[in-house]
């Protein structure tokens, strides 16, 4: 039984560094090897709206992560104007997740 409770703790230890936040450094890196840099900034628009402003356009919904999560898997149109944004489905669940939690967790 403890080396059960051992395994599940290393497990779980694990699948939550999965998840970490990511840091500036490793969000950037991320946006450029997924390709996002080439429409998005952090604090500015570029063809695509500036990650702060999504991140505050998004403050307090609690279904936002999905939604962009989703948004940026399909790609669509609208919300910031009418330049479609392309579907990414080439990016990893992973990187979408995390960059979305990243986003999500910038200010203004």
């Amino acid at each position: 039984m403890k080396r059960y409770g051992m395994l599940l703790a290393a497990a779980l230890f694990v699948a939550g560094g999965a998840n970490a936040a990511l840091d500036n450094k490793a969000a950037e890196e991320l946006m450029k090897k997924d390709g996002c840099a080439a429409c998005h900034a952090i604090d500015k628009k570029v063809i695509g709206p500036a990650y702060q402003e999504v991140a505050a356009k998004y403050k307090g919904d609690a279904s936002a992560a999905a939604k962009l999560a989703d948004k940026v898997k399909k790609g669509g149109v609208g919300v910031w104007g009418q330049i479609p944004m392309p579907p990414n489905a080439q990016v990893s669940d992973a990187d979408i997740k995390n960059l979305v939690a990243w986003i999500l967790s910038l200010k203004k």
